[in-house]
């Protein structure tokens, strides 16, 4: 019989997911215009956009932005509906919390310091960031990866997950993964789960539709291995219920041991 200590990780993305926009876009309005310039918009790709938003970052800081304007911007975009009840909830010893994004460390430290989570998420992962010297704010690329068709160069969410997992803490066994997100790179972590495991897809993004285009949604015959159960979400509350439900058997498992 196992002694490991079991918890129930949840994983979520951080744009348009814990927050309700997107932090790498929102701060282009502080562009003079509140336009991006062409050359570098050039440097954008459909492989990852840390070079593109590190060219935003030099714009704006060539421009008199600074830290406090960055701030500021970042934490003008509100939770997404539901979530604040939902980390409320999360804030006890069943459940293991970790955010994979492609924003960046300073962004997601911002949001997370503003609503009070240092105590609910254990672990971020993202694209490394700071200010220079100069005050200018620059990132890095997560890591560089080869491995994933599904995934940018800079961050290939389900080997995060994977490798979370395999080095958990303490003896730590996880009954169940929840992973919610809402984009086309929140497919590879999706896939890489069980069938005890739950994807949570926000309703009319990309992920979502990816997958009712597969016809994932509808239970159609598919070549997608995809062997969670999918919960379509538009608020944090779809996420909660299941957290309960959850909970509620862990109790029961409990009373009848």
């Amino acid at each position: 019989m196992s002694t490991n200590k079991q918890k129930i990780l949840v994983a979520l993305d951080f744009d348009h997911t814990v927050i309700d926009g997107n932090s790498d876009i929102h701060i282009t309005h502080l562009c003079p215009s509140g336009n991006v310039p062409d050359d570098i918009k050039e440097k954008f790709s459909e492989n990852g956009w840390t070079h593109y938003m590190a060219a935003i970052f030099e714009y704006l800081h060539s421009h008199g932005i600074q830290a406090e304007d960055l701030k500021q911007s970042i934490l003008e975009i509100p939770l997404t509906e539901g979530m604040d009840e939902l980390f409320k909830f999360l804030e006890n010893e069943l459940f293991e919390v970790i955010i994979i994004s492609d924003s960046n460390s300073v962004f997601i430290d911002y949001a997370i310091e503003k609503y009070n989570l240092q105590n609910v998420v254990d672990k971020v992962y993202t694209n490394p960031a700071k200010y220079d010297e100069t005050g200018k704010l620059t990132i890095k690329f997560y890591h560089t990866q080869d491995w994933c068709k599904l995934s940018t160069e800079n961050l290939c969410k389900g080997h995060i997950l994977e490798e979370h997992v395999k080095n958990a803490k303490d003896d730590v066994e996880f009954s169940h993964i929840l992973y919610v997100g809402d984009g086309s790179n929140d497919l590879c972590p999706s896939l890489r789960l069980f069938e005890k495991d739950y994807v949570f897809p926000r309703k009319q993004y990309s992920l979502w539709k990816k997958l009712k285009k597969l016809g994932c949604l509808d239970n159609e015959a598919t070549d997608l291995e995809l062997k969670a159960k999918i919960v379509e979400w538009s608020t944090g509350k779809e996420v909660l219920d299941v957290c309960k439900t959850l909970e509620r058997e862990r109790f029961q498992q409990k009373e009848e041991n």
